[in-house]
């Protein structure tokens, strides 16, 4: 018999929230593999704002989880000849502009794309076009950046409640500690794709991002080509640090 294959789906890059006619597909977006996330279905007729505006919420809220986990970066798609996308995008502008503007890490970088992704098939195209390419390397970019403002904000900062580790070792200590606090803490993992490529323990570096991921860190892998790249690179390719939550 056979073992089962088992496929290794990277990290997380961004959401894809795919616009239909009568429903909504939610794509989680990982280095190596898009799975599903959810399905929203959408009754009523779209002239109907009240009913619009409901959906829209409900879209927003399956998405906050994914958010909160640390992934800033959402695609929005709908179909050529469509205004699905662009109403989704005018409703966050309008009612949820704290995701748009925030100057801190809790901004999120909406990009919007024309095409369908309704199914893995779909999919699986729609993320291979240059297109769907650049906007993610832009919005990850920004996404990057503003974190790396926030290490730099508190790099230099009198306080013990902040803290900045940049050993695997001592991250490692840091993150498994069995009686670890962090409740009050907003805590980041970052390091960059180089990292995580050329290391010679790359087993324990994937263990350490799965664990921190576990417990609420806010892991984000960097393009190190990237302006938020190369300041990481100087920290040797993995930072991890904490602050109090605001």
């Amino acid at each position: 018999m056979s073992r089962k294959r088992r496929y290794k789906r990277g990290y997380p890059v961004a959401l894809l929230v795919g616009f239909e006619d009568n429903h909504t597909m939610i794509w989680q977006v990982f280095s190596q593999v898009v799975k599903p996330f959810k399905n929203l279905q959408y009754t009523g007729r779209r002239t109907d704002a009240q009913n619009l505006y409901g959906f829209h919420e409900s879209v927003i809220e399956a998405i906050k989880p994914v958010l909160n986990e640390g992934v800033r970066s959402v695609v929005v798609s709908a179909p050529a000849r469509t205004t699905y996308a662009s109403e989704f995008l005018e409703h966050i502008r309008k009612h949820h502009r704290y995701l748009i503007q925030s100057k801190g890490s809790n901004k999120a970088n909406f990009g919007e794309l024309v095409g369908s992704a309704n199914s893995a098939i779909e999919v699986g195209a729609l993320v291979k076009t240059k297109q769907f390419t650049d906007l993610i390397e832009q919005t990850t970019s920004d996404e990057a950046s503003q974190i790396v403002d926030v290490l730099e904000k508190n790099l230099y900062r009198a306080d013990d409640d902040v803290v900045v580790l940049y050993s695997l070792k001592e991250i490692e200590d840091n993150i498994y500690d069995r009686n670890r606090n962090s409740q009050f803490k907003t805590e980041y993992l970052l390091l960059t794709d180089r990292y995580l490529a050329t290391n010679k323990t790359k087993s324990k570096v994937h263990r350490l991002l799965q664990i921190a991921q576990n417990k609420k860190v806010k892991t984000r892998v960097v393009n190190s080509e990237s302006a938020a790249g190369s300041r990481i690179n100087q920290f040797g390719g993995l930072v991890f640090f904490s602050i109090p939550s605001s």
